[in-house]
């Protein structure tokens, strides 16, 4: 997973309230089991008319928007089903962080473990922030120190678990936490085949 620590550009507003996971990524593209390739379907019935053209009025379609890596949105951002292309489909597009007010409790686990870092703030901060994506601000995104800042001059901390914000930051999925380990569980394997020989054989 790549590590997280800067993160600086301009952000997309995406100012829209509940955005479900179906929304984010449409049922029809869930039967891959890569995370790769889902990018461009991602806001697939929005970004995309009924003969494949791009809606050019939609945020991401956008000259300025286009390579953005953050997205900045409304409140209950990733509800509905739990599907964890949602946020595969927002990496594979490029987008690492994402701010609204909260978050859908799996969608919001499911981030870190992709590397996404979802951040919620108050009402007011968000809309703050907003104005700002809609006006093509640069925004950064600094992890080490929990901090938002914008070419404005807006700055506003949030908050972030600790063993999270350390995951990210060293680039760490739950296949990397376990590999950290490595040496014991070589060395309880190698033990192992000593006292219990059969369970190798």
């Amino acid at each position: 997973m790549e590590a997280f620590k800067t993160l600086t550009g301009v952000a997309a507003p995406l100012i829209i309230d509940n955005i479900d996971t179906d929304m984010i990524i449409p049922k029809q593209f869930l039967k891959t089991v890569k995370r790769s390739g889902l990018g461009k379907n991602l806001f697939d019935e929005m970004r995309y008319d009924e003969n494949g053209q791009e809606i050019t009025s939609f945020v991401l379609n956008k000259q300025e928007y286009k390579d953005t890596k953050i997205l900045v949105s409304g409140k209950n951002f990733g509800c509905g089903s739990s599907r964890e292309h949602a946020p595969w489909a927002l990496l594979d597009f490029g987008i690492r962080c994402i701010i609204a007010e909260d978050f859908a409790d799996i969608f919001y686990n499911n981030t870190f473990k992709n590397g996404v870092l979802p951040i919620a703030l108050s009402k007011i901060e968000v809309e703050k922030l907003q104005k700002d994506a809609a006006n093509r601000e640069t925004f950064t995104i600094n992890l080490e120190e929990q901090e938002i800042t914008t070419s404005s001059g807006i700055k506003i901390n949030f908050e972030i678990d600790s063993f999270r914000k350390y995951c990210l930051i060293e680039g760490l999925d739950d296949i990397g936490l376990t590999l950290k380990d490595e040496s014991k569980i070589s060395q309880f394997e190698e033990k192992q085949k000593i006292e219990s020989p059969w369970l190798y054989s």
